[in-house]
C-alpha cells in the first residue's frame, strides 16, 4: 500500500539525484508508506541511468521518461497519473528544496479532519538564489498574488502536497505548476500555506532565466485569470425521495 507518492520532475540532474533520493527516504520512511517517481524530462546527461541503477535496491523508485522535454508542468502531470498514492507531493530535482520538508506537506492532508484541504504550498523562506532572481520572483509574485487572489506568496516553490484526484481535475497547461493554489481554490478546495526553508543548488544549472519567465509568465497569468471568471459556480447535489 502507498499512502504518499513524491514526484520528482528532473532534466540533467544526474549530479543531484542520488543524494535527493537518499534524504526523501530518510526524510518519509519513518511516517508514511511511500514510493517515489522520478520524471527524466528529456535529459541528455546520465539522470536516468542513475536512477534506473538505484531502482535494482530500492522497490519503492520509479522511473518515467519524456522522449522530449515537455517542461515541469508535463512532467509532474506524468507523474501524478503515474501515481499510486492519494496524496502526491512534488519537489524540485535541483536539490534546492530540501527533502527533509516534505512532512509539513503531506501531514496536514492526512490529518483527521483534513477532507476540505486540496493542497498545501511551500513557501521558501531564506532563499539561496541570486539576487537578480529572487527580485524577479518578488515582481513577479505581487503582480500575480494581486491578479489572482489566491492568497500564495511564493507560488513558484517546488515544494506541494495535494491530493491526487483533485489535481487531475484541474485544467492542464504548460506551466500550470505556478498556479495551483489558485486553481484548486478555483474548484472549492482550502488552500493551506507552510514555510520551508531553501538550499542553494549543488550541480548543474538553471534551466529558466528571469527574461524567459517573465514573458511566459504575463500570457499564462491572462490565461488564468480566464478559467478563475469562467469556473463553475454550482455544485451538484442528491436529492433523496420523500418517505411518507
Amino acid at each position: 500500500m502507498v499512502t504518499v507518492s513524491i514526484v520528482i520532475p528532473a532534466k540533467n540532474e544526474a549530479e543531484n539525484i542520488t543524494g535527493l533520493l537518499d534524504a526523501i527516504d530518510a526524510a518519509c520512511t519513518p511516517h508514511v508508506d511511500h514510493e517515489v517517481i522520478v520524471v527524466d524530462d528529456g535529459s541528455d546527461d546520465d539522470t536516468a541511468r542513475v536512477v534506473w541503477r538505484r531502482m535494482e535496491s530500492h522497490p519503492n523508485l520509479r522511473l518515467i521518461r519524456h522522449d522530449v522535454s515537455g517542461g515541469q508542468s508535463a512532467a509532474v502531470h506524468s507523474g501524478v497519473l503515474a501515481a499510486k498514492g492519494g496524496i502526491v507531493c512534488t519537489l524540485d530535482g535541483d536539490g534546492q528544496n530540501p527533502p527533509e520538508e516534505l512532512p509539513k506537506l503531506f501531514a496536514p492532508l492526512l490529518a483527521p479532519g483534513s477532507e476540505a484541504i486540496g493542497i498545501v504550498a511551500g513557501q521558501r523562506v531564506g532563499r539561496q538564489d541570486t539576487m537578480s532572481k529572487k527580485l524577479a520572483s518578488r515582481f513577479a509574485n505581487t503582480i500575480r498574488s494581486w491578479a489572482l487572489q489566491d492568497g500564495t506568496r511564493d507560488t513558484g516553490c517546488g515544494l506541494k502536497g495535494f491530493r491526487r484526484d483533485a489535481f487531475l481535475r484541474l485544467p492542464f497547461f504548460n506551466h500550470m505548476h505556478r498556479y495551483l493554489p489558485a486553481l484548486f481554490a478555483r474548484d472549492g478546495w482550502q488552500v493551506a500555506h507552510v514555510d520551508v526553508s531553501h538550499r542553494p543548488r549543488g550541480g548543474g544549472r538553471s534551466k529558466y532565466n528571469n527574461l524567459q519567465r517573465g514573458l511566459v509568465g504575463a500570457v499564462d497569468l491572462l490565461g488564468v485569470m480566464w478559467l478563475l471568471r469562467r469556473r463553475k459556480k454550482s455544485r451538484p447535489a442528491e436529492a433523496e425521495a420523500e418517505r411518507g
